[in-house]
């Protein structure tokens, strides 16, 4: 009974530490201006809106075959919201958890990607608050059974924050460090392979560094489109030989604070960041590069993540909201100004 009455209080105690925080958070941003960000999500482009079981969410994919986005959790582990054949979700469905690795609790399971020809997803975990541990792990996509997991750092490794994770087509893997502006190569059956560095991946000013590489593609002619974060450098990486050159963005504006990324075609590149959205465009194999449409979403939200739907650009986003005793967060199209040139 003592026992159960403690947990009683502790929960009190966490309860109204929780409710303080939200509160201060809450008044630093008006809330009339919330409601209309709100809204105007709503009214003006197509969102999947789905009861979840935390706060945040990061990464976020769409599953073409299953017909369902998947979504990494920042308590750890992985989640599905699965769409019905009208291409909604029905009413406001509940997140299903699917991946829950006991070897990670504790790690926050960030950027993810699904490796289709080998039925498998692959999810990065990594202490998002101290920086000491980072690891890959590739699951089942039909029994969710892990089918590796490897360490990429560890405390004795210095500061690393394992982010992002791309694909190739012979299976291997590219997970981008946040912290430590490198590389990790993995093999298709987990090996590491090798570690990909660079000058260009550090910049002037100790501020443009606090985030490093983060969002990561592959794309088919064999090579990675890497964006580092603070600085908004775009990079263009050889996976055969590691050769890092540096995109030249020519115009449209920055790519700062930027985070995940999609391929949209052979082309173009969505990336979700502060401002929600960028869509980046090259029409010489990625020498050079223009941002050539934006999407304001909620700003509020903070995007983190971009996939493609059926042809169409969809962003997940961080915080989630609390409505009638619910968590809820959103996933919504990104519908790009009409700026553009060339994106679809």
């Amino acid at each position: 009974m003592e026992n159960k009455v403690h947990h009683v209080i502790l929960s009190l105690k966490c309860n109204k530490l929780f409710m303080l925080l939200c509160f201060i958070i809450s008044s630093a941003i008006p809330l009339g201006y919330i409601l209309h960000l709100e809204r105007s999500l709503s009214d003006s482009t197509h969102v999947y809106e789905y009861v979840s079981h935390g706060w945040f969410r990061d990464g976020a994919k769409w599953d073409d075959v299953d017909r369902r986005f998947l979504v990494s959790y920042l308590e750890g582990g992985v989640g599905e919201i699965k769409v019905g054949d009208d291409g909604d979700v029905a009413e406001v469905e509940e997140e299903r958890t699917i991946v829950k690795d006991p070897d990670l609790a504790g790690n926050s399971s960030l950027g993810l990607v699904i490796d289709r020809p080998r039925n498998r997803l692959l999810v990065v975990h990594a202490d998002v608050i101290g920086n000491r541990f980072g690891a890959l792990a590739a699951y089942d996509l039909s029994t969710w059974n892990r089918v590796f997991l490897t360490q990429l750092c560890g405390p004795g490794d210095g500061k690393s924050l394992a982010d992002d994770v791309a694909v190739d087509g012979d299976g291997s893997a590219y997970v981008t460090d946040a912290k430590g502006s490198k590389i990790w190569k993995v093999g298709v059956n987990g090996e590491v392979i090798s570690v990909i560095t660079s000058p260009l991946f550090s910049h002037k000013g100790w501020y443009k560094n606090l985030v490093a590489l983060n969002g990561i593609v592959y794309h088919p002619n064999g090579f990675l489109l890497v964006v580092h974060t603070m600085s908004g450098a775009l990079y263009k990486v050889d996976t055969k030989t590691g050769e890092v050159k540096l995109v030249k963005v020519v115009g449209g504006g920055s790519l700062r604070l930027s985070d995940g990324m999609a391929l949209v075609s052979d082309r173009e590149v969505a990336v979700a960041g502060l401002t929600s959205g960028r869509m980046v465009e090259s029409r010489d194999d990625w020498e050079t590069a223009e941002v050539v449409g934006s999407y304001r979403g909620p700003a509020h939200r903070l995007a983190t993540a971009a996939t493609v739907k059926d042809g169409k650009v969809y962003l997940g986003y961080m915080f989630g909201s609390y409505e009638f005793h619910k968590r809820k967060h959103v996933i919504a199209q990104a519908v790009f100004s009409e700026k553009m040139s060339g994106a679809r």
